[in-house]
């Protein structure tokens, strides 16, 4: 069996999955938004990257974390300075 779909059937579907997913992303930022720090994930989720990529860039020391409890949270100035010293030339 194939299926075949033109274009223009696809193109409202692709349209509300991407507004669902904007609307999320909206969603996600305003919860983030003035905090001093953030837990490993949310401070990977707006960096864009896994949380273990955020994890070993600290056990590298490229970051510094802090724990607090059982959580590892790091703050927002580190996580822009971590953008600033990755920045491509």
């Amino acid at each position: 069996m194939k299926l075949q779909l033109e274009a223009d059937d696809l193109r409202p579907l692709v349209q509300m999955i991407v507004a669902e997913v904007m609307e999320q992303r909206e969603a996600d930022r305003a919860k983030l938004d003035g905090r001093l720090a953030y837990t490993e994930q949310e401070a990977a989720a707006l960096l864009g990257v896994q949380p273990h990529v955020l994890g070993d860039a600290r056990r590298r020391g490229e970051i510094a974390g802090s724990r607090v409890g059982k959580r590892v949270l790091y703050e927002r100035d580190q996580l822009l300075d971590l953008l600033k010293r990755k920045r491509l030339t």
